[in-house]
């Protein structure tokens, strides 16, 4: 996360364009200035690759990603929970849902072996990892003491 003074850089979730928000305005509903959608919705973004490489490696802001699968049972238990933290923890953390079954390139590319995994990026890179279900307040807690 950007110092207090320097604005955090944020990836529009609707048409990927990247935004300057001064980090005292990010609490303030900040839109686009491209597409004027909302930057930040309290919910996590269900990506594609692209748009994953975006939000990863343009944004400022730390990315919380969910690697999960449609058939996995725990996957879809832990996601009332991830959209929870998601509520708690935007506009400071941008959080991700990558389907690996419909974006199994960026799975490949993290070695993601079991799911959920939840990953923390920070500056672009792995930062931290996770896996297995969670609740809502045991992820908020974990991305705030490894962030």
């Amino acid at each position: 996360m950007p110092a207090s003074n320097d604005p955090a850089l944020v990836v529009c979730p609707a048409c990927g364009a990247p935004n300057r928000v001064p980090v005292t305005r990010l609490t303030a509903a900040p839109t686009c200035g491209k597409c004027k959608a909302a930057l930040f919705t309290a919910q996590p973004l269900a990506v594609n690759a692209a748009m994953f490489d975006r939000q990863i490696g343009k944004g400022t802001l730390p990315v919380l990603v969910d690697f999960w699968a449609e058939w996995c049972g725990p996957c879809r238990a832990m996601a009332p929970a991830f959209a929870a933290a998601a509520r708690e923890l935007e506009p400071h953390a941008r959080l991700l849902k990558v389907d690996t079954e419909a974006v199994p390139e960026i799975a490949q590319r993290y070695q993601i072996r079991s799911i959920p995994t939840l990953i923390l990026f920070s500056g672009g890179q792995e930062a931290a990892r996770q896996s297995g279900a969670m609740s809502a307040q045991a992820i908020v807690n974990w991305v705030r003491s490894v962030s």
